[in-house]
């Protein structure tokens, strides 16, 4: 099979109000050329899943700039005042959710897990509306599992079988999201042949990824 799309060919796989989830941490190892597509065929009404907001004009935060998310599941936004804006005007929903916990939630959503129990907000806003379960005396929250419509994600080199290296701290989000979507397209900064990429050095194996799209920088 041939994984390997142009831009406007995976840019179909993403519509008006779908739910996506977005790789990267403060806009590094964010999948740039996706956000920018996003934004030029103007994708509205978005439901994002990312650990952040980016800041103005890198990152998520282009689409938050272009105001065509219409919910938001991250862990923090202070980088992108942008972000807080919509928020206090109603015309963002934002739900914030411990980063930890926001991972596994991630992760659980991939593993096909039914939650996650963790301690992490109990006694505070987070446990508002969510369930409570006791343990060895402990009392924990139950997150539930986050999954996507799509994924986009970002590789540093990616074999033509989808398989994935992610250089330094680029890895962050990315990999655990490429396990949570129903469609998962990779922006590759390089791409080699099959079996040029070490075993070793493969951080996502390529059952995981749909789509390749070269061209990012």
């Amino acid at each position: 099979m041939n994984k390997i799309l142009s831009l406007e060919e995976a840019m179909a796989f993403l519509h008006d109000g779908d739910t996506v989830m977005i790789g990267g941490f403060m806009a590094c190892g964010t999948p740039e050329i996706f956000m920018d597509e996003i934004v030029k065929k103007n994708i509205k009404n978005l439901k994002v899943i990312a650990n952040d907001t980016g800041v103005p004009g890198k990152g998520i935060g282009k689409l938050i700039s272009a105001k065509l998310i219409k919910e938001l599941t991250a862990s923090h936004i202070g980088l992108n005042p942008e972000t807080g804006a919509q928020m206090t005007a109603g015309e963002l929903k934002v739900t914030l959710v411990p980063q930890g916990s926001l991972a596994e939630m991630i992760r659980a959503g991939g593993a096909g897990l039914g939650g996650v129990l963790t301690s992490t907000g109990v006694g505070t806003e987070i446990e508002e509306g969510k369930q409570k379960i006791t343990l060895n005396e402990k009392e924990y929250l139950i997150e539930l599992p986050l999954s996507a419509d799509v994924a986009f994600i970002h590789g540093s080199v990616v074999d033509k079988a989808g398989n994935v290296f992610y250089n330094s701290t680029t890895r962050n989000f990315n990999s655990i999201m490429a396990t949570a979507a129903k469609t998962v397209i990779v922006a590759a900064e390089k791409i080699v042949e099959i079996g040029e990429l070490d075993a070793n050095h493969i951080m996502t194996p390529g059952i995981f990824v749909d789509y390749i799209v070269g061209g990012e920088g």
